[in-house]
């Protein structure tokens, strides 16, 4: 089959994350037309996750091609920059503040940042209650998209903007992700100014992080007067219920934590065990390195589908730029598989490096020497 026009063309994206609803809204800016299916029931089916930082040549940069820059600053948190790192105790090992107006990776809360995207959208863009079953039909087009519901739709480009777990990677790719040996355990803190001032004022208004070489935690403020945690543990992938608890066992879970944290000061203590509600556990997993496909005209991947990397502050921001460039590609070329073409050969050999860059950047995480921590809540919730 001859691949289509790109203004005559099918686009399906595949997840409605901020990956796959920039690629929607850049697509519509340039007057293509694009359906986006996600298996959420609705846009508030379930907590989007903590905050996230978008860097200025990359998730800024997709969101000034999504014309939607100004709206971000109206919403992000410059002070939520502020980077402090402790040791065990408890004491600041170092401190960086952001000069006033400093925009070069400002927070915002990911559910603000998917309600954005949402909000710019051509009514009905997205098909709520749709997972993928499976793809069908020749590489070349058209293919047919399955989904668990039973109902099925034909179409010209499958993008993969669905994540980690990816339906769409099996149709140009057999890797699926491994786990990386270091596990994160999410606790929440709400209302901190009033109910946990301690710990509001021990994080200040952005992040702080501390370790001892087998063990950290890395906490966040977020929007509404929230601040997450991410408890970071070398473990097996099924450590909770290999303990013989259940993971929704919040006191058990509790003890074991105020056992492996014991030699840590009862200041740094409360991030570990004065949270509000369960505990959540987000084993870090990763795609191998390097992950690449042969070209397929009609199917494509961005983001954590395409590269899956620990979360190490730029997960967000590759989807984002991923999203933008495959938009551009396929607004400017001739034919769909041109620009699938042109977009893969950027975003792919960007991603490689990228993920040889961080192969194992995991275990810094429990480095006691003022590691980078990036941002923990690259953790997709």
């Amino acid at each position: 089959m001859h691949s289509p026009a790109p203004a005559r063309a099918r686009i399906s994206v595949i997840g409605a994350g901020p990956g796959g609803l920039t690629c929607a809204r850049v697509l519509q800016r340039h007057g293509l037309a694009v359906t986006v299916y996600e298996r959420e029931p609705g846009p508030t089916a379930r907590d989007q996750g903590g905050t996230l930082d978008l860097h200025v040549d990359n998730g800024q940069r997709a969101l000034r091609a999504a014309g939607l820059l100004d709206d971000f600053f109206s919403l992000a948190r410059p002070e939520g920059q502020e980077m402090r790192q402790l040791d065990p105790s408890g004491s600041l090992l170092f401190h960086s503040v952001p000069e006033a107006g400093e925009l070069l990776q400002p927070e915002i809360d990911r559910g603000q940042l998917r309600d954005l995207l949402l909000g710019s959208l051509e009514p009905g863009t997205v098909r709520w209650g749709r997972a993928l079953d499976v793809i069908s039909g020749p590489a070349d087009g058209p293919r047919r998209l399955r989904f668990a519901d039973g109902t099925s739709v034909e179409t010209d480009l499958v993008i993969g903007a669905d994540g980690a777990f990816s339906r769409v990677r099996p149709a140009v790719s057999p890797a699926v992700p491994e786990y990386t040996g270091v596990s994160f355990l999410e606790a929440w803190f709400s209302g901190v100014e009033r109910r946990h001032p301690e710990i509001a004022a021990l994080v200040g208004a952005g992040s702080a992080a501390a370790a001892d070489g087998d063990r950290g935690l890395f906490a966040q403020r977020n929007g509404g007067d929230q601040i997450r945690v991410y408890l970071v543990q070398r473990a097996p992938v099924d450590w909770i219920a290999a303990s013989g608890l259940a993971a929704d066992d919040t006191a058990g879970i509790r003890a074991l934590l105020l056992d492996a944290y014991a030699d840590w000061s009862p200041r740094m203590r409360q991030l570990i065990t004065d949270n509000d509600g369960p505990y959540v556990d987000r084993p870090i997993l990763a795609l191998p390195v390097p992950h690449t496909w042969r070209h397929c005209p009609t199917v494509t991947l961005l983001g954590d589908a395409a590269h899956l990397m620990p979360p190490l502050g730029v997960g967000v921001n590759l989807a984002l730029l991923d999203a933008s460039e495959l938009a551009l590609a396929l607004a400017s070329a001739t034919t769909v598989a041109e620009a699938v073409r042109a977009y893969e050969e950027t975003m792919v050999p960007r991603s490689v490096e990228t993920a040889r860059a961080l192969e194992g950047g995991a275990e810094h995480l429990l480095s006691a020497e003022v590691p980078d921590f990036g941002h923990a809540s690259d953790a997709r919730a």
